[in-house]
């Protein structure tokens, strides 16, 4: 490549073919090398845009070189967000990077358009939002999924756009944003978690295509056929390789079942897992060529804070060489209301106070948010859950008493929460009393949330009501006989906020 054999280390001899090969004795240690090295590039699993904003880190951890990397730097467009901040959160320990995803369909020709459905004008807003945790030790990487549509209180600012100034009001995060661009979303994320943001990470995900197509693709497994109106999604179950094009309709479907953008992020993580595994397995780590190929079109899109740069992603990638699957975690952040109206506004997501309170404070304190060994300690004494498609926190249930029994549908409500489900905490008296079996009324465009439910309900009738929405209706009848622990199969094993380990979101 040019440079001094003296710049890379003895383990790397192949880089310096002027260089005699080294005795018999040395020659395993590339193999340990790269041993922990493909632990590392695993690790990042942290959401489709991390994929492309991050893999640069990976990659460069394979020993490509800094001269290389170097280079591609300075295609990152430079932003900040820091600018004139006052009264920040105080800095915890370890690293926190926010990273967003912001709709780019304008930049996409027609015929894409067309074929994966990616109509209407883009939005000046964010599509994704994550607060990515870096642990002080380099051992622990922690994602925090904030859900676009998460209510939220505007600081104060100037509009961009206007130029008008803006009391504090109430927004979806995603609003913050179009209003105020990276500054203003930084600000109104810093004051909601309470977490001091010290890098800012942002991507056009219309790149994306192109990063998949760059890598050959990416293997798919599902476990259920998925299918998605909106977007033109359909798979039937098993496994499928992906083009860029296909591998957006997976990252962008939200209306496969009620699970909306709770699920859409879980599926990003698995993407994440795919892309990962295939940058790291398809030669493009050892050839400089495709790998100048590959990250040039991941850098197309970012944009990044003053501060983050080569020196960076390089000492943050020698860092983390020792990391496994095992060493990453994600987790959404804990929601009390999936259906919070606001004047004006519409329905937002609204956070669990308290429990959001818990999983920031983890995060300042450094402290890991998924349990270290699963199954361990009390939660070894819990009955273990049945895995269910739709996890049961993106399920609303309005619980009916139709018996005799007072207080039933209270001990129902609380039976359900409890598992999981997003009761209403209203439980109500059914018309009659005489109901010899437990019934789950449901809208069938949420026919999957309701057969989780009736998981959770052994014996229950489901009978389909159309336009009755996404709220779940449980009459409960004489046969009730309590409620079955359920999880859906990306939820956690353990921990207060439901973590999941990145070894826990692979493809089987």
């Amino acid at each position: 490549m040019g440079l001094p054999c003296s710049r890379f280390p003895l383990s790397h001899p192949r880089r310096c073919p002027s260089v005699p090969t080294p005795p018999r004795t040395p020659r395993p240690r590339p193999a340990a090398r790269r041993a922990p090295v493909r632990r590392r590039r695993r690790r990042p699993r942290w959401g489709m845009r991390m994929a492309t904003a991050l893999s640069v880190t990976v990659l460069a951890a394979g020993g490509i070189g800094h001269a290389v990397v170097t280079g591609l730097d300075t295609g990152i467009t430079r932003v900040d967000p820091f600018k004139d901040m006052k009264n920040r959160p105080q800095a915890g320990h370890g690293m926190n990077v926010l990273v967003v995803g912001t709709d780019g369909r304008d930049r996409i020709t027609p015929e894409e358009k067309a074929k994966y459905r990616l109509g209407g004008a883009p939005c000046r807003c964010t599509d994704t939002v994550m607060l990515v945790h870096i642990s002080e030790d380099r051992e622990r990487a922690s994602v925090v999924s904030l859900p676009r549509d998460s209510y939220a209180e505007m600081p104060e600012h100037t509009d961009l756009t206007s130029g008008k100034r803006h009391q504090a009001h109430p927004v979806k995060l995603n609003a913050a944003y179009a209003e105020g661009g990276p500054g203003l979303t930084v600000r109104t994320v810093e004051s909601m978690t309470g977490v001091k943001i010290d890098h800012y990470l942002e991507v056009d995900f219309t790149s994306f295509m192109k990063t998949v197509d760059a890598v050959g693709g990416v293997q798919i497994c599902t476990t259920r056929p998925v299918k998605d109106t909106y977007t033109g999604l359909s798979l039937p179950a098993g496994t499928h390789e992906l083009d860029g094009g296909q591998a957006l309709q997976y990252v962008r479907s939200r209306h496969i079942d009620g699970a909306a953008d709770i699920g859409r992020m879980q599926r990003q993580q698995r993407f994440l897992a795919a892309l990962i595994d295939r940058t790291t397995s398809g030669g493009v780590l050892f050839n400089p060529v495709r790998f100048r190929e590959v990250a040039t079109t991941m850098l197309g899109s970012v944009r990044a804070d003053q501060d983050f740069g080569t020196d960076q992603l390089l000492a943050l990638a020698k860092a983390m060489r020792g990391f496994t699957p095992a060493s990453s975690e994600f987790v959404s952040v804990p929601i009390g209301d999936m259906s919070f109206p606001v004047k004006g506004i519409g329905s937002t997501v609204k956070w669990d106070a308290a429990k959001a309170q818990q999983l920031f404070q983890a995060l300042r304190e450094d402290r890991p948010l998924a349990s270290s060994k699963p199954g361990s300690g009390s939660s070894a004494k819990a009955p273990k859950a049945v895995v269910v498609d739709v996890a049961p926190r993106t399920v609303r249930v309005q619980v009916y008493n139709g018996t005799r029994t007072d207080g039933l549908g209270r001990k129902v409500d609380d039976a359900l929460l409890a598992t999981g489900f997003d009761t209403t905490r209203t439980p109500m008296t059914g018309a009659g009393t005489g109901h010899a079996r437990t019934v789950v009324e449901y809208d069938p465009r949420w026919d999957r949330s309701a057969k989780s439910l009736a998981s959770a309900l052994p014996g229950a009738e489901l009978r389909a009501v159309a336009g009755r929405g996404r709220t779940l209706r449980v009459t409960v009848g004489a046969d009730y006989r309590g409620v079955t622990a359920v999880r859906g199969e990306d939820t956690g094993r353990g921990g207060p906020f439901e973590a999941v380990t990145g070894d826990q979101v692979v493809c089987p």
